[in-house]
């Protein structure tokens, strides 16, 4: 069960974060979403694709409000990363809460 408490959901979000990147099956299957999820927001990305095998993230990213560039880089450790990208604004923490409660639903089913 989450809470509103910021701290409280910053936490559990690098905990799923953590799970996520330290259970192999879950890359590239369920947790995908998770990830491509948390890029989009820090970045406010149009598109994101990870390739787990070779460790390379591809982002469409805005370089103003209609253009995009697409940019591709190596990540090695992507739950640095990933945590690196959480953010403490509000539209940030009631993504996570919402990330939190789907991923305690999945849990359930």
């Amino acid at each position: 069960m989450t809470t509103f408490q910021p701290s409280v959901i910053l936490d559990e979000v690098k905990n799923l974060v953590s799970n996520s990147c330290n259970n192999s099956a879950g890359l590239g299957s369920t947790f995908s979403s998770l990830h491509k999820g948390i890029i989009k927001l820090y970045f406010e990305a149009k598109k994101v694709d990870i390739d787990y095998e070779k460790n390379i993230v591809t982002a469409e990213i805005p370089v103003s409000a209609l253009e995009y560039t697409t940019v591709s880089f190596e990540c090695q450790d992507l739950e640095r990363f990933l945590n690196s990208c959480i953010k403490k604004d509000k539209r940030s923490l009631m993504f996570y809460q919402n990330v939190l409660a789907y991923y305690s639903l999945q849990e359930v089913a």
